[in-house]
């Protein structure tokens, strides 16, 4: 039977229905990974910065070396710091992270993509990474947009392959 805090690796797969991080006392804990194999692991995150169709006009017309490729470094760089901004996070070894922004008519759709090869997966970089996007748009742009907000940041997909 495993130490109290400690799941094994078929007791933590097999069982969503407690938090993970959280004990049964309510003391917090980092999830021991180490017995679980190293699996090729893919996360897809989305969200969006809704803004006046004006805003984003004038973020699509924008040079090269605008608001939104220094968004898309600022998810790429998050992504890279997950474990230093997320208490409980592993640091991980990624192997890819992009980000795309999409200006629409009224705003800036944001995805983005981590990829790793390792015992836990990677949803919360693609997470941070989508996050760290959208706030850096709405720095670059609240000048001249009072009104934007960072909306529906969701993981869209998630997998995992044998290493």
């Amino acid at each position: 039977m495993p130490q109290a805090g400690h799941f094994a690796a078929s007791e933590y797969d097999a069982s969503m229905t407690h938090l993970s991080h959280v004990q049964a006392d309510g003391t917090i804990r980092m999830v021991d990974v180490g017995a679980k194999p190293l699996s090729r692991r893919r996360a897809v995150a989305r969200g969006s910065v809704l803004m006046a169709a004006e805003t984003a006009r004038r973020l699509r017309d924008l040079p090269k070396g605008d608001a939104l490729t220094t968004a898309k470094l600022a998810g790429i760089m998050a992504a890279k710091r997950t474990s230093d901004l997320i208490p409980l996070c592993h640091p991980l070894p990624l192997t890819v992270v992009e980000v795309e922004l999409t200006v629409v008519e009224a705003g800036v759709e944001i995805t983005a993509v981590a990829e790793t090869t390792a015992q836990t997966g990677v949803e919360m970089e693609a997470l941070t990474a989508v996050a760290v996007a959208g706030l850096t748009v709405y720095d670059m742009a609240k000048a001249i947009d009072k009104g934007m907000t960072i909306s529906g940041v969701t993981l869209v997909e998630k997998t995992k392959e044998p290493a």
